[in-house]
């Protein structure tokens, strides 16, 4: 069963703390993911709606909340990790020594080894399909030669809308998928 990584994206979920917890507590509730990052790159009241969405993954459920790039920021509120981009491998250690789980972004088999060597727990792989202005898809065939390389957990990411592309990702066997619409 592929794990689930719900991101949040300023484009579907509001700045308001109320219209904040009352959409992400919708999807998480509706999907159940096991995985929840929270990602806005142009919220200036980011610390404060990142504290609830910390808060509202502990409510909801078992999901386990990831903060975008800021380490110190998901220590402080408690997160479960970070999910840091691939201009970070020089972060993993760090994170990794406030005892918290990393994912990193990467975009090549090589980047993917790179952030196993280092000591990521996880990584998500993009764009395995389509993605509006996220470069050529890699497709479910790239997918599988990448996971015959690896020890570390892989979610695929990128243009994963429908129940058919999750299929044809499950074929490839990675640990789990990662999507902005697929959740919303």
């Amino acid at each position: 069963m592929l794990k689930k990584y719900l991101i949040t994206s300023p484009d579907f979920y509001p700045n308001t703390k109320d219209g904040f917890r009352s959409v992400l507590g919708n999807q998480l509730a509706k999907h159940k993911p096991k995985y929840a990052l929270y990602r806005d790159k142009t919220n200036e009241n980011y610390a404060y709606l990142a504290e609830e969405f910390v808060c509202i993954c502990k409510d909801v459920g078992d999901t386990k909340s990831f903060l975008h790039q800021n380490i110190d920021l998901a220590k402080a509120l408690d997160a479960s990790g970070v999910h840091l981009t691939s201009q970070q491998f020089d972060k993993i250690e760090y994170a990794k020594s406030l005892k918290l789980e990393v994912i990193v972004s990467t975009h090549t088999h090589k980047e993917v080894l790179k952030a196993q060597a280092l000591g990521a727990d996880a990584v998500t792989y993009s764009p395995v399909f389509f993605s509006p202005n996220k470069g050529e898809a890699k497709g479910i065939e790239d997918l599988k030669e990448l996971m015959k390389t690896r020890s570390i957990k892989i979610f695929a990411l990128g243009g994963i809308i429908n129940e058919t592309q999750i299929g044809a990702i499950q074929e490839a066997k990675p640990y789990g998928f990662a999507s902005i619409r697929y959740f919303y």
